[in-house]
């Protein structure tokens, strides 16, 4: 699943357009790596965003195949 839907579906960002303009920008990191939207997220995958002056660190465990799912689920604060 591509970065913005995820970020989108599992509610870490509101939107798509902002979770678009969050990495375009290069506030988001992938396993230590610096991603574009369209980056492919598998479970396993350390997900870093910055927030302002706040990093906030996320592992991937399962990736949503429908939204509501818990986000309990999906991913683990670190």
């Amino acid at each position: 699943m591509r970065l913005d839907k995820f970020l989108k579906m599992s509610r870490v960002i509101k939107r798509r357009s902002i979770a678009n303009e969050v990495a375009d920008n290069g506030r988001v990191a992938v396993n230590g790596k610096i991603v574009k939207p369209s980056y492919e997220v598998k479970p396993g995958d350390i997900l870093e965003i910055q927030f302002g002056d706040k990093t906030s660190k996320f592992e991937i465990l399962s990736i949503p195949k429908v939204e509501g799912k818990n986000i309990e689920e999906i991913i683990k604060l670190l």
